[in-house]
């Protein structure tokens, strides 16, 4: 995998509680030559004893990985966040198969900061965090057991992840797009901007919502908004704020 895709992409834990998950999600980081790993306020010191005992050759990439205590700090300047889970949504998410995802993940990193994100060993994600994620990847277990251990999804999907660059080949020489992708904390400016503007205007009521937000999120997502169509949004919004003043 080349060093400046690799460097892009970023395996986010959050909440996890054991430090041995944390380890163990290192070394099947390193073995697919990723190394950039975030932890959002772990229960645990992340860097305990059974910890590095897990970490095995890949104490490294364990000892570099950075501690946050907000979610929100471990994605703001992705242009693509995907989430994990194993959960079906009442609104249905864009979601890739672990091979779909990384060809995203993949192209995007060429030019763009990209987010794994993987929840809690027992509850994963919650609804909030979802829908921060611009796709969800679901690893198609089996549907009788389909628990699977936190280092072995990452195992999963960081695998996906490496052969997909290496088929890549030569291919994986592109042109730089235009403009680069929004991040997470400017879609997330512009939800809550949009939000505003439709309360102020009456056509969204929060004591009512009819999950309305959640699935305009959903329609921003598919079209993966570049930075000067985020823009271009946000003036239209401004306007119409100031229409309505």
């Amino acid at each position: 995998m080349s060093n400046e895709i690799y460097q892009k992409i970023r395996v986010v834990l959050v909440n996890p509680s054991h430090p041995g998950n944390i380890g163990a999600v290192a070394r099947a980081m390193k073995t697919m030559a990723l190394a950039q790993l975030v932890i959002v306020a772990p229960q645990r010191d992340p860097f305990d004893s059974e910890a590095r005992a897990r970490a095995a050759g890949a104490l490294d990439v364990l000892l570099r990985a950075q501690v946050v205590e907000q979610f929100e700090q471990a994605i703001s300047d992705c242009g693509l966040v995907v989430g994990a889970s194993a959960r079906l949504r009442t609104i249905p998410w864009p979601t890739f198969d672990p091979h779909q995802c990384a060809q995203q993940v993949v192209a995007t990193a060429r030019h763009d900061a990209v987010a794994l994100v993987f929840g809690r060993e027992d509850t994963g994600l919650t609804n909030d965090e979802l829908a921060r994620c611009q796709r969800l990847v679901h690893i198609p277990a089996n549907p009788d057991y389909s628990s699977l251990n936190l280092a072995s999804a990452v195992q999963v999907i960081t695998y996906e992840i490496r052969m997909a660059e290496l088929a890549a080949g030569d291919q994986s020489v592109s042109l730089p797009p235009e403009q680069p992708l929004a991040t997470a904390a400017e879609l997330q400016g512009l939800y809550q901007h949009l939000e505003k503007t439709l309360q102020q205007i009456g056509f969204y009521d929060p004591a009512n919502p009819r999950q309305l937000m959640r699935r305009l999120r959903r329609l921003f997502n598919r079209a993966q908004l570049d930075k000067m169509e985020m823009n271009i949004l946000r003036g239209i919004l401004a306007a119409v704020d100031e229409k309505h003043k």
